[in-house]
């Protein structure tokens, strides 16, 4: 009988529970757990805040940007880095890297024609090649490190382990921050001394028409610099311009702009980055196996008379009025010696 009784009281007793939750209670408020939460915004707020950028909430500590929600804009660079950027940079890289090996199988080395003459004259002075070098060294080790946080994890992280490429990655990144100093100082230092020549003229016209003597045949007149060099300095110089703004602002977090400011800069950074890096490609192959004699302007600064005048002779008419003359290589024997 005492069963009985029970189960009669549970049966009465959970239908009563579950209404006295739905119910209000004396205040009129309620008991619902869920509705003692405060109402939620409007999804078209939500969709408008969005819009603007981001959604954020109320923090007391000083750092303003913990107060970010949600950042809509970092999914979008987000997959730029993981998949637009790796895309635009493989195809810039390898795509110059088999146009040279292309052009070689093609044109082979370019010789300098009639031979080396035994007779030289001033290329580049030695502050012009310091700098030069200066530029050449950091960019090269600001191009291999930041190559490496867009493919490292997916090449060297395989070939050398992760405690070697987190020691690589480590130091290449404080290479790349401090590097950029000294990279940033060469170019300004490289507009002083060649933009007087690096100006465009009628000359430059008729040696992009005529292929500039890397196809075809003979090479058409080229001053100090021809039009392929003048784009090179240019590339160069604002390329370098523009990786370095946008290189200081990720340098120094929140210091010039907001979070959209420096996902921003970081696109530009890169992508001017690894076009830089598939242009100058072109110009060390141009510089050193591509071309004879090539190599000489940026080491001894003294190039071969012969090789000047194939590829600058405009320039050599003008070193020659200024009393510039060739000179035979140190230890010749003077005409008419013994």
């Amino acid at each position: 009988m005492r069963a009985l009784f029970l189960a009669a009281a549970l049966l009465v007793a959970v239908p009563v529970a579950g209404q006295a939750q739905t119910n209000p209670n004396v205040s009129g408020t309620p008991t619902n757990p869920t509705s003692m939460l405060p109402p939620v915004a409007d999804e078209l707020e939500v969709i408008k805040a969005l819009q603007g950028g981001r959604v954020a909430g109320r923090i007391t500590i000083p750092d303003q940007q913990a107060a970010s929600l949600i950042q809509p804009g970092g999914r979008s660079w987000r997959e730029f880095h993981n998949v637009t950027l790796a895309w635009v940079g493989g195809i810039a890289v390898l795509g110059m890297l088999a146009l040279l090996v292309l052009f070689r199988l093609m044109k082979g080395r370019i010789p300098v024609e009639g031979g080396l003459s035994g007779r030289t004259i001033q290329r580049f002075n030695l502050l012009e090649r310091a700098n030069h070098w200066m530029v050449a060294s950091t960019f090269i080790i600001l191009a291999l490190s930041g190559l490496n946080l867009t493919f490292g994890r997916h090449v060297l992280l395989p070939l050398v382990g992760p405690e070697a490429f987190t020691a690589i990655s480590q130091w290449g990144k404080y290479a790349h921050n401090f590097l950029a100093f000294p990279f940033t100082l060469g170019i300004v230092v490289m507009l002083l001394l060649w933009v007087k020549d690096n100006i465009p003229n009628g000359t430059d016209a008729r040696w992009l028409k005529a292929g500039g003597g890397l196809v075809g045949h003979g090479h058409p007149d080229s001053g100090r610099f021809n039009a392929g060099q003048k784009g090179i300095f240019w590339i160069t110089v604002l390329g370098g311009a523009a990786v370095a703004v946008t290189g200081y602002i990720l340098v120094f977090p929140f210091f010039f702009t907001d979070i959209a400011g420096m996902q921003l800069s970081h696109i530009i950074h890169s992508i001017v980055s690894v076009v830089m890096i598939a242009v100058m490609l072109a110009h060390i192959y141009i510089g050193t196996l591509g071309m004879e004699g090539a190599s000489d302007a940026m080491t001894s600064g003294q190039v071969d008379l012969n090789w000047a005048r194939q590829h600058h002779n405009l320039w050599v008419e003008q070193e020659m009025a200024k009393g510039r003359g060739a000179t035979p290589p140190a230890g010749a024997k003077a005409a008419g010696g013994d």
